[in-house]
């Protein structure tokens, strides 16, 4: 079996201080509004203008975009006590959606409940497959600026310190080839840290105790496509459930050929009301869409946002969106009336 982990057959390239090659992030900062007009009941529509991607220094700088594209949403009924509608995403609308979220205020109340629960307000976790690890994921944030270069992205420097130790920090929730039922499987948890009843999600939710966790899965998912969807639901309800807002991420890959995963994944973004970075749509822009000849595995570039080659790599792409993503949940969390 073929594990499809963002970074199987892959080498990091050796570091020195001087010079560094490392993850990826984005060249675009979207700035959306996600306006939804619930409705009562049954299937119906509405709809949600979104702004267009843009590279942007002052993440408030809402007023120097024009132009809106509309995606259209279908709203159907979940079976439930509360009989609530749930918000579901009509045909490949999630395409369209902005590669930062709009941060909505559901994201207060998860970050009230976490502390109440006693969660670490400085800390978030890592949930995924290895390109999750910090060689690949964000782990330069705490080597120091020697290791990475935020260009016209100063701002980012507040929330680097806010959460410094979490970026080079590995999860006990990300290993090669985990896929979303993994994260409750006791027998794929450390020995050594966990309870012997622990799934790795549980463990690394004790053991860390954040407040934040970026998951993102679905690239060893294609292999068992109808347990995708039962199992994030999971993740995300133990997640909010015990006070961790979840941030999740669509796939820069199509693998299994019909974009249904990412479908998911937006969905279930949309539904639980929580943070989603649009990895897919940051990455269409650059060479070969960010994927090697393989159509699996990211290209690799260092975490120089002042650098063009850097910033036409998906590793690159995907650790700047992933802090601009944690800077608009943190402040948004944090926000006072």
């Amino acid at each position: 079996m073929l594990l499809l982990c963002g970074c199987a057959g892959q080498t990091a390239p050796v570091l020195t201080v001087e010079q560094d090659n490392r993850q990826p992030t984005h060249t675009e900062t979207q700035k959306a509004t996600n306006t939804v007009t619930p409705h009562a009941a049954g299937n119906t529509a509405t709809e949600i203008k979104i702004l267009p991607t843009r590279i942007d220094t002052n993440p408030g700088d809402m007023d120097k975009i024009t132009g809106t594209e509309t995606v259209r949403l279908e709203l159907t009924e979940i079976p439930g006590p509360d009989n609530k509608p749930a918000r579901s995403l009509s045909s490949n609308a999630w395409k369209g959606l902005p590669v930062i979220p709009h941060v909505s205020d559901n994201v207060k109340t998860i970050y009230k409940r976490g502390l109440e629960l006693g969660r670490n307000p400085d800390v978030y976790s890592k949930i995924g497959d290895c390109g999750s690890t910090p060689t690949w994921f964000l782990g330069d944030f705490d080597r120091g600026p020697k290791y990475y270069d935020l260009g016209e992205y100063q701002y980012l420097n507040e929330v680097i310190s806010e959460f410094a130790g979490s970026h080079e920090r590995t999860s006990l929730a990300a290993r090669a080839g985990f896929n979303a039922p993994s994260l409750f499987v006791p027998l794929w948890s450390d020995i050594k840290l966990c309870d012997p009843n622990e799934g790795p999600l549980e463990c690394e939710y004790r053991v860390n105790n954040p407040i934040i966790a970026f998951i993102m899965l679905g690239a060893n998912d294609i292999w068992h496509p109808d347990e995708f969807e039962p199992s994030m639901r999971k993740i995300i309800e133990y997640s909010i459930d015990n006070g961790v807002i979840p941030i999740l991420s669509t796939k820069a890959d199509n693998q299994e050929g019909d974009g249904s995963i990412n479908f998911t994944i937006a969905n279930l973004a949309l539904e639980y009301d929580i943070p989603l970075v649009n990895f897919w749509r940051a990455v269409q822009d650059i060479p070969n869409k960010g994927l090697q000849e393989d159509g699996v595995h990211m290209t690799w570039g260092n975490n120089d946002f002042n650098d063009p080659d850097s910033m036409n790599t998906a590793w690159t792409i995907r650790n700047l969106t992933a802090l601009q993503t944690l800077d608009a949940v943190w402040r948004k969390a944090i926000e006072t009336p």
